[in-house]
């Protein structure tokens, strides 16, 4: 078997430096041109053939060319996968040497570290792949954060003959090197929604002469929660959240048009539909309990991530016999949303956190999309080395 810590540690400090060079450099969502450069600048460099995608990122395949052995998966493919887009995000770590260089633009969600991670475990795929049978698909995908990049390279056919799928997260909610793979339902689906309430203006002094779309909003905002308090399972967790409100031009006029935009978060397929369902009728009936009308427009975002069972058992056996059973920790459900979901419908894999805060170091646990988050990078080889496990005890049989 291959030992992966030591294949992995003449990398260790080349995958720290690309890292920070993509921290200093962020990029957003479809903008990731220079990152996809980077990345191609060092498959040429090793030799590793790879394929652009539209308008950003790319895929290559790294063929086993070892004697196949009994209980081998060598006509199988698995694919790993790291996303590559930063946020619109202004960093606060003042005294980070590599901090960010583009004004709010920033690697709040820890991208930059998936990219080094993959992109090591890749150069140490490719040096042992005497050693094993079987394909290894490593895809570099743009544009997580808008829940459109995936689904974006699938159209461009990057799982086309993929059996099995696995992606790590860097997380700051665990200390540095821990892992996290829960079978099941582990990230919610992420929908979206916009609502426009109209009514009719008039003078703020004669409100009875208009319909008040402000009033229109109000309501809709305090009694949609009852979808979830009164509606759905209790045991089924759901979040519906407003984040936007804009409404009204001046203090003495009513105001004739209401903006709303929030998110919705389950998962559960039947909860997602109900949650929808009851979201539009709200809205609907407030609209017109007050002689206004509403337009509604939900749009689907990220599917359930759904952890196959056998696969992330093969994540908490990797962990324990790689760094100790204690490295291996359970976490609650994570209400994020996540696209590496759409990899996953059709076919069984796993998605792990990894991680990434040190307090010992002055690296706090901190949440991430926060312009303080903050990385502890001795987390980054454990994630290397776990792309690498998982894809070869994969493609054993293991």
């Amino acid at each position: 078997m291959v030992d992966v810590i030591e294949t992995l540690k003449p990398l260790e400090q080349s995958m720290i430096d690309f890292r920070r060079d993509l921290h200093r450099f962020p990029e957003l969502s479809f903008e990731e041109f220079e990152t996809t450069d980077k990345i191609a600048a060092e498959l040429d460099a090793i030799g590793l053939p790879y394929t652009r995608t539209e308008p950003t990122g790319l895929w290559a395949d790294i063929i086993g060319t070892a004697t196949p052995k009994p209980g081998d998966r060598s006509d199988r493919t698995i694919l790993l996968r790291a996303d590559m887009d930063a946020l619109p995000v202004q960093e606060l770590n003042d005294d980070l040497e590599f901090k960010s260089s583009r004004e709010g633009k920033m690697h709040a969600c820890g991208h930059d570290n998936h990219v080094a991670m993959l992109l090591a475990a890749t150069k140490a795929l490719w040096q042992v792949r005497d050693q094993f049978a079987g394909r290894i698909r490593v895809i570099f995908q743009p544009a997580e954060e808008t829940a459109l990049g995936a689904r974006k390279m699938l159209d461009q056919g990057v799982a086309d003959g993929v059996d099995e799928v696995f992606g790590i997260h860097i997380w700051g909610g665990t200390r540095t090197g821990q892992i996290s793979c829960s079978p099941g339902a582990f990230f919610a689906a992420a929908d979206f929604f916009d609502i426009d309430f109209h009514g009719k203006g008039a003078h703020a002094s004669q409100p009875h002469a208009g319909v008040d779309a402000v009033m229109m909003a109000a309501q809709f905002v305090t009694n949609v929660q009852a979808v979830v308090s009164r509606m759905v399972d209790p045991f089924q967790p759901a979040v519906v959240t407003i984040g936007v409100i804009n409404a009204g031009q001046r203090m003495n006029v009513l105001a004739e048009d209401a903006h709303l935009a929030g998110t919705c978060r389950t998962f559960d397929a039947g909860v997602r539909q109900l949650v929808e369902q009851k979201l539009g009728e709200f809205a609907q009936t407030t609209a017109s309990n007050f002689g206004g009308s509403a337009k509604v427009d939900y749009q689907h975002g990220t599917q359930i991530l759904i952890n196959d069972e056998t696969s992330a058992n093969r994540v908490r056996r990797i962990t324990s016999e790689l760094f100790g059973e204690q490295m291996f920790v359970d976490v609650d459900r994570v209400t994020g949303g996540e696209d590496f979901a759409e990899f996953m419908v059709g076919r069984p894999g796993a998605f792990a956190l990894l991680g990434c805060a040190n307090p010992d170091k002055g690296i706090p646990f901190t949440s991430n999309h926060s312009g303080a988050f903050a990385v502890d990078e001795d987390a980054l080889i454990s994630g290397a080395a776990l792309y690498v496990r998982y894809a070869l005890d994969y493609l054993s049989g293991r």
